[in-house]
């Protein structure tokens, strides 16, 4: 148990949430601080002892205002052990400098408006899921974009 006096760090597990259409428009948000990088839904557990679905629901709602658990919600079961960018490194414990994502997909039935969380993102658009993965700059979000069509069973 964490003493009160100890700091908070980030758990290095988070969730990327591929927000889609069944027309494979995909939300992308613009993430603050950061001009130009562009993301699908993304978010560190909250609890040790939270599920990766709690997270995506929580992350989902946290950063676009809509509410997932009235969707399909699929773990894809792809996980990605990645480098954390090194201007994000101070959010983690010491020594800590990978994280393990675990992607999912939320299919809504069409655009829906978005509230972002001001503090962590700019703007958001709907794009055809080429231009979505085109525009993202982390490898693992392009990839989990250009795998929509096979995870839903759409042609693209």
């Amino acid at each position: 148990m964490r003493k009160p006096d100890s700091p908070r760090y980030k758990i290095p597990i988070s969730v990327l949430v591929v927000i889609h259409t069944p027309a494979l428009e995909v939300l992308l948000i613009e993430r603050n601080g950061w001009p130009g990088f562009w993301q699908s839904v993304t978010g560190s557990l909250a609890r040790e002892d939270e599920t990766l679905a709690e997270a995506a629901v929580r992350e989902v709602r946290e950063e676009t205002g809509i509410d997932a658990a009235r969707y399909p919600l699929k773990d894809w079961n792809i996980r990605n052990r990645f480098e954390i960018f090194a201007r994000r490194r101070g959010r983690y414990a010491p020594g800590v400098t990978h994280n393990t994502e675990n992607v999912f997909g939320l299919t809504v039935p069409a655009p829906l408006p978005v509230v972002l969380a001001p503090e962590e993102h700019l703007q958001y658009q709907w794009l055809p899921w080429r231009e979505a993965a085109a525009k993202c700059i982390s490898w693992s979000n392009r990839e989990a974009i250009q795998l929509l069509p096979r995870m839903t069973g759409c042609a693209g």
